[in-house]
């Protein structure tokens, strides 16, 4: 990459980058019409640490949806979703397919409803749909969703009166706090628009987590563990509870593009392992890396699979672990 991190040909406009990041996509509109609606894209059991690194289920259901209306420069996740408006009924009967292929929910579960998008997105989840969502959910101990900071209004709060004995908490994606990077992102968000939800769901009693990408685009790879525990230590400060922290993968096109510009280099195995031992050591809340398809960014094919399981177990015990040598 270049010495710094905004010599580049990236539109600055909001108009030019929405049309620069469309025209290097991959066209999947014709599966991305053919996606089924009685179904989600996928679910699966997980677990993570709830307070004091309890390991709690979790069932991820990955909804199926509208594309989301933030075309945000790194975001792949267009690929899994419709080109048009889900019909109403058709987000309840994806959650009752996970439901029932998941079997008996134990205690203390979590439900994850991840859409590619943001919940409280009427053209993704049909407000109309809100309370037979809610009926699914209340089996749970607490219910993840994810939403845009600028949709975060008295919505929340009503779902989150409408799932209880359940606990909201909202996911949202802060990505980084390097202000000039966070623009180029096109996220159409400031910090101080994420400071403002996290500070709202924060008063209505609703738990947070954010988001934050390790090593983004237009971020020298030098700068990047520096950047991404400014970014944990921020959120934390918001009020966010948990941080997951993501290594940037390319697969849209657009961050393929950047890296053949010299804009983009995605992390190391070793830069990431950096990263999360660092925002551990700043403390602040829970911690969590994210695993999937950790093998891409792997440096040394010998140690990866050992690597991978002290992350995981690092999520677990939300402790630092010893590191494994490269080679060793």
């Amino acid at each position: 990459m270049s010495g710094t991190a905004f010599e580049s040909t990236f539109p600055e406009s909001q108009s030019g980058r929405d049309a620069w990041i469309l025209s290097h996509r991959t066209d999947f509109d014709e599966r991305r019409r053919s996606l089924p609606l009685d179904r989600p894209g996928a679910w699966m059991w997980e677990s993570e640490p709830g307070e004091r690194a309890v390991e709690r289920p979790v069932l991820t259901v990955f909804l199926t949806n509208r594309e989301c209306p933030w075309r945000c420069l790194m975001c792949d996740l267009w690929q899994q979703t419709r080109l048009d408006r889900v019909p109403i009924g058709a987000i309840p009967q994806q959650i009752d397919f996970a439901l029932n292929a998941a079997g008996t929910v134990s205690k203390g579960a979590m439900l994850k409803l991840y859409n590619a998008g943001s919940f409280f997105d009427s053209g993704a989840i049909p407000a109309a749909d809100h309370a037979a969502i809610a009926e699914r959910c209340r089996g749970f101990e607490t219910v993840v969703i994810e939403c845009h900071p600028s949709l975060i209004d008295e919505r929340v709060e009503r779902f989150a009166e409408r799932i209880r004995p359940a606990r909201l908490e909202v996911a949202m994606g802060l990505e980084t706090v390097h202000p000039q990077v966070l623009q180029r992102l096109n996220k159409r968000m400031t910090l101080d628009d994420f400071a403002r939800a996290a500070g709202c769901l924060v008063a209505m009693g609703i738990s947070v987590r954010a988001f934050v990408l390790v090593q983004p685009p237009f971020l020298p790879a030098t700068e990047a563990v520096t950047w991404a525990v400014r970014s944990a230590e921020f959120a934390f400060a918001c009020g966010v509870s948990v941080v997951a922290l993501i290594p940037t993968r390319e697969g849209n096109g657009a961050l393929e593009a950047l890296r053949r510009s010299g804009d983009f280099s995605p992390p190391t195995l070793t830069l990431f392992e950096d990263a999360v031992d660092a925002v551990h050591r700043s403390g602040g809340g829970r911690i969590l890396a994210d695993l999937w398809d950790l093998e891409r960014f792997s440096d040394d094919p010998t140690t990866f699979a050992r690597r991978r399981d002290r992350l995981d177990a690092m999520n677990r015990c939300q402790k630092i672990l010893p590191r494994i040598p490269l080679g060793g």
